[in-house]
């Protein structure tokens, strides 16, 4: 930078949302970000999510530990193994209508945020702080603890074998692993995306070791345990619905692209090409993976088997089958990394949205990162790694993630008619949404139906956004103790 404004030489951050441009002699363009009076250096997140970095994103946080270690919710639930392919075929495409979706609304809405940005431009900012607010008390920290225990787990199993190991080992790895995450995030922008493509190269790599040795197995005739693959004895249509969610579950990260429209280059291409890229190699990967577990292991092997990857190498590879845990611990630092990296620039829009404390949407002058929205979770996610219950978290709060899909998703539609002039250089036929909003409001409701007490807690806690959204928000005639915090925590650098 060759000017540098008052703000950097504080603290070398500035604020992006462009309150003290008339103090800094900048000037804040459309987008949000700032520009210097004098010449064309920018201070703000610039366009360097290419086509492959878009590809990366996407892939590199669909696939985590799930596809490598526990598959067998879908076999368990749709009760054979031919049922299981279609429902994870099934899975794949209704994902991909999701998928095309987000992609209308990351052409026509050219903004950072994903599922924030989509609900305030279709239902106004109460209906985007109470998603912003739950996903910043409970489902977003708890997403990271979880997977970044699995990330603890699989990288020190190796060093342990075959003992168990030590549940404090466990935390401290995991706590290293977030740590890492989070810096990396603050430093480089192009550092983290070079690191998510050869992590997202790693996990292919790693479903490759498992699809090609099982599919050449299945070439020589190793077909045993796909007869009878469509025995309907064990079919029940009341399981059906669970082996969808579990499914769906699965290939959840679809949306991540669209989190950073701002960062990608040339949106209106990059964005459709990389989704549909990403879900065609997802979707292949996973029934293939699946496939080539049928092809070594039966059945009731594989829902007996607590790590099916594992089981799967240990029976075909022998001793080579150490290095599954190390690639598993790959998969889970790519999705920590791939998620991290989305969910700053919700918190930074939000904050240039004036919904969270001004520091959020300040971004550092050298490093162009996102540094105070990057490191907003991680307290959160620390805390909720060493107290508390993750996984009845997650469960009880995993239906609100498709409750607000559905309602992005009707917001589409629901623009459709309210703006039918709005540019949308990619425009889906209007079936797609319609299918897609109707699935995830039928997963809504069977949760609903399948376990009311968690998901009523969920509910619940989602229900408080209303009083803090009129609290921190909504009254622009605030205490004057309320109005002092305020403004403290919202401090200029």
């Amino acid at each position: 930078m060759s000017k540098r404004s008052a703000s950097s030489e504080k603290g070398g951050r500035v604020p992006a949302n462009g309150h003290n441009a008339s103090q800094n002699g900048t000037q804040s363009d459309a987008g949000g970000k700032l520009q210097e009076d004098n010449d064309d250096g920018k201070v703000g997140l610039g366009k360097k999510v290419t086509l492959l970095r878009g590809i990366s994103i996407i892939i590199g946080t669909i696939i985590g530990a799930g596809i490598f270690i526990s598959p067998k919710g879908i076999l368990k639930h749709s009760g054979s193994v031919g049922m299981s392919l279609i429902v994870w075929i099934a899975c794949g495409v209704l994902s991909l209508f999701g998928a095309l979706s987000y992609a209308e609304l990351g052409t026509c809405i050219k903004k950072s945020g994903g599922h924030y940005t989509y609900i305030m431009e279709a239902f106004g900012p109460q209906m985007a702080f109470i998603r912003l607010w739950v996903d910043l008390i409970a489902i977003r920290p708890a997403g990271m603890a979880v997977i970044a225990l699995a990330f603890g787990q699989y990288i020190l199993e190796p060093l342990f074998m075959p003992c168990n190991i030590p549940p404090i080992a466990v935390k401290l790895a995991t706590g290293i692993g977030i740590t890492s995450v989070m810096y990396l995030n603050s430093m480089s922008v192009t550092w983290t995306a070079r690191i998510q493509i050869f992590l997202t190269f790693s996990k292919l790599l790693a479903i490759g070791i498992i699809i090609v040795p099982g599919l050449y197995q299945l070439f020589k005739g190793e077909t045993k345990n796909f007869e009878n693959a469509f025995e309907m004895s064990n079919v029940k249509l009341s399981g059906m619905p669970l082996a969808f969610y579990s499914g769906m579950y699965a290939y959840a990260g679809w949306f991540y692209l669209n989190f950073v429209t701002e960062e990608v280059d040339n949106p209106e291409r990059t964005v459709p090409l990389a989704i549909c890229i990403s879900m065609a190699i997802v979707t292949s990967c996973f029934v293939l993976t699946n496939v080539a577990y049928y092809t070594v292991m039966s059945a009731e092997e594989l829902l007996t088997s607590e790590a099916v990857a594992v089981t799967f190498a240990e029976k075909l590879m022998g001793k080579f089958s150490i290095v599954v845990p190390v690639f598993v611990a790959l998969s889970c630092y790519g999705s920590m990394n791939g998620c991290l990296f989305a969910l700053s620039r919700m918190f930074y829009v939000a904050s240039r949205e004036g919904q969270l404390p001004e520091v959020l949407s300040m971004i550092h002058i050298h490093r162009h990162t996102p540094l105070p929205a990057v490191l907003i979770l991680y307290p959160m996610t620390m805390l909720q790694l060493f107290v508390g219950d993750l996984y009845s978290l997650l469960n009880f709060m995993s239906f609100l993630r498709w409750l607000f899909i559905g309602v992005v998703v009707l917001g589409l539609i629901y623009l459709r008619y309210t703006k039918p002039d709005l540019p949308r250089p990619f425009k889906v036929p209007l079936f797609i949404p319609v299918v897609f909003c109707l699935t995830c409001f039928f997963m809504v409701f069977l949760s609903l139906y399948s376990d009311p007490v968690n998901t009523g807690i969920g509910f619940a806690i989602s229900l408080t956004g209303i009083p803090a959204y009129y609290i921190f928000f909504y009254f622009s005639h605030r205490p004057k103790w309320l109005q002092r915090n305020s403004e403290l925590n919202c401090f200029k650098i």
